[in-house]
């Protein structure tokens, strides 16, 4: 646990990165290239296989979220939000994260969703000039993720 300035105390940190099989997948599409110029293009065989690694895992790599709860605030990437506008947080196993995804959505939550994590948190924000009822975030420690927004 970091901290750099008051109230900027690290409470929850976490890097939800791709998942073994995403890999597994970019490597299977970047190998079924050389397939496709093998009757055209021998050198290409080698060559092209390497580029569409290099574009596939730069492009999944850049899909990775850095969650952190300081006593102040929460971030989630990019975004981030005073803790003092979040009232409630609620830990997803799958079959919740699963409904809350689909059926359950309303289309005016901030999402931050990975299909590599099939667990999630709810966060419920209260704002009268936000009208992002709430924020859905993936998370592989949902329990813990919760209880730091909710200390």
């Amino acid at each position: 646990m970091a901290t750099t300035q008051p109230g900027t105390h690290v409470v929850y940190q976490e890097k939800l990165r791709p998942s073994i099989g995403m890999w597994a997948l970019i490597i299977m599409g970047a190998a079924s290239t050389a397939l496709m110029v093998l009757p055209v293009w021998k050198l290409g065989i080698i060559i092209l296989p390497v580029i569409t690694f290099v574009l596939l895992a730069w492009w999944l790599t850049s899909l990775t979220i850095t969650i952190i709860v300081t006593e102040r605030q929460l971030f989630v990437g990019d975004a981030h939000i005073d803790r003092r506008f979040i009232s409630q947080a609620y830990a997803y196993d799958a079959e919740a994260a699963r409904q809350a995804r689909g059926t359950g959505l309303d289309a005016r939550a901030f999402l931050r969703l990975r299909p590599w994590a099939k667990l999630a948190v709810r966060i419920d924000i209260d704002d009268a000039s936000d009208p992002t009822p709430y924020w859905l975030v993936s998370s592989r420690n949902p329990k813990e993720f919760a209880t730091a927004l909710s200390s």
